[in-house]
C-alpha cells in the first residue's frame, strides 16, 4: 500500500510586581503598550497559494487567512496571492532566494514540495528544508474524476482500457508530471499492471484549470485532490470514480467506492500544511505555532474545515517537521517504483 500519511513560557515574579504596581502602574502600562507596538507583525501578511485558483492549494490559504480574520486572531491585513508555475516549483525557486528572511509572507503546500524536489523530471532544487514548517492543518485525498456523462462508471472500466492501449486516454492533472497529481492519477493503473511511463498525462497550474481541461473535453480523467472537485459532483458535472482514502467519505462523496474497495491497492493521503520563509526569525516563529494552534481549536475552524470537505489533522511545527522527514523517505521509495526518482 503506497500511503502518504506517514508523511513555547514567560513567567511573572509575581510579589515583586504586586508590590511595585501601586507605585508605577503609569510607567509599566506605557512600557507595555511601547513593546506590544514593536512587536510582529507590523505588517499585512501575504498568503501564497503556489498555483491558480480554485485548486486545493488556493481554497487552503482562503479558508486559513479567511478564519484568522474571522476570529481576530491576527490584527493585521491578511491577503491570498497566488502565483502558479510548475506544480509550486516556481515560486519555490523564488521564495527560497528572494523572500528567505520575509516574516510577511507564508505560503500553503501539501506533498508536492517533497515530491518537485525529488523526482527526475522538472525537478526543483529548493523543498521543505528551504523553509519553517509552521503547521499541518488538514488531510484530503486523491479522486479519480470523469466528466457526467462520460461511458466510464468504474474505475476498472478506466483501467482495463488504459491496460489495453496505454495511449487511448488523456489524463491530467493540475501539477506537472511526477508531481502530485500525477502520482493520484497513475497509482491505480500502475498497481493495475500498466506501465505508467506509458500514459499520456498533460499538465495544468492548478486544479481549477485541469477540470475546466476535463469539462471542455481536453481530457478525459483528471487525478485531483477529492475536495477541490465537491461542488462540481454536487452540481453533477462530474463523476468521481474513486477516491484514494481508506474507506468511504462523508458528505458528497459518501456514494463514492474507494480504489481499494475496487480491488486497486491504491491509497494516497494529501496533506496541506503552512510554511514561512528559511530565515523567519524567532518571533515571527513562535507567533505563528501560538497564533496556528489557537485557530485549530476554534469551532469557525472546525466548521470551515468540514464545508470544505477536508479533515482535521493537526500538526505543530516540530511534530510537522519530523513527519515531513519520514514522508521525504517515503516519496523516495514511491518514485522509485515508479522510475521517476532523480
Amino acid at each position: 500500500m503506497f500511503s502518504l500519511k506517514k508523511f513555547s513560557a514567560v513567567m511573572c515574579a509575581g510579589a515583586l510586581a504586586i508590590g511595585l504596581g501601586a507605585c508605577s502602574s503609569k510607567e509599566t502600562g506605557g512600557q507595555a503598550k511601547k513593546e506590544e507596538n514593536t512587536g510582529y507583525p507590523k505588517k499585512a501578511i501575504t498568503v501564497v497559494a503556489p498555483s491558480g485558483a480554485g485548486g486545493g492549494w488556493d481554497l487552503t490559504a482562503r479558508s486559513f487567512t479567511k478564519v484568522l480574520g474571522e476570529t481576530k486572531l491576527v490584527s493585521q491585513p491578511l491577503t491570498v496571492e497566488n502565483k502558479p508555475g510548475g506544480g509550486g516549483a516556481v515560486f519555490m525557486a523564488e521564495y527560497a532566494t528572494q523572500q528567505a528572511a520575509n516574516n510577511e509572507m507564508l505560503f500553503v503546500n501539501s506533498p508536492p514540495i517533497i515530491i518537485n524536489n525529488l523526482k527526475k523530471e522538472g525537478n526543483s532544487p529548493y523543498g521543505y528544508k528551504n523553509t519553517t514548517p509552521l503547521a499541518q492543518l488538514t488531510k484530503d485525498f486523491g479522486a479519480i474524476v470523469v466528466k457526467a456523462d462520460s461511458k466510464y462508471k468504474d474505475l476498472k472500466s478506466v483501467l482495463e482500457d488504459v491496460k489495453k492501449d496505454p495511449s487511448k486516454l488523456t489524463f491530467a492533472g493540475g501539477s506537472a508530471p511526477g508531481s502530485m497529481d500525477h502520482l493520484i492519477s497513475i497509482l491505480p493503473a500502475y498497481k493495475y499492471g500498466v506501465d505508467p511511463t506509458k500514459i499520456k498525462y498533460v499538465s495544468y497550474d492548478g486544479g481549477g484549470e485541469a477540470i475546466t481541461a476535463l469539462l471542455g473535453g481536453n481530457a478525459d480523467v483528471i487525478g485531483t485532490d477529492a475536495s477541490s472537485v465537491k461542488e462540481f459532483l454536487k452540481a453533477g458535472k462530474i463523476r468521481v470514480l474513486a477516491v484514494t482514502s481508506p474507506e468511504r467519505l462523508a458528505g458528497e462523496f459518501k456514494d463514492v467506492p474507494t480504489a481499494k474497495e475496487q480491488g486497486i491497492d491504491a491509497e494516497f493521503t494529501i496533506w496541506r500544511g503552512v510554511f514561512g520563509p528559511e530565515k523567519m526569525s524567532e518571533e515571527a516563529r513562535v507567533y505563528w505555532e501560538k497564533t496556528i494552534d489557537k485557530l485549530v481549536k476554534t469551532d469557525e475552524w472546525k466548521k470551515e474545515v468540514e464545508t470544505q470537505g477536508w479533515e482535521l489533522e493537526y500538526k505543530n511545527s516540530a511534530d510537522f517537521k519530523t513527519f515531513l522527514e519520514e514522508q521525504n523517505q517515503q516519496v523516495q521509495q514511491l518514485l522509485e517504483a515508479l522510475g521517476m526518482q532523480k
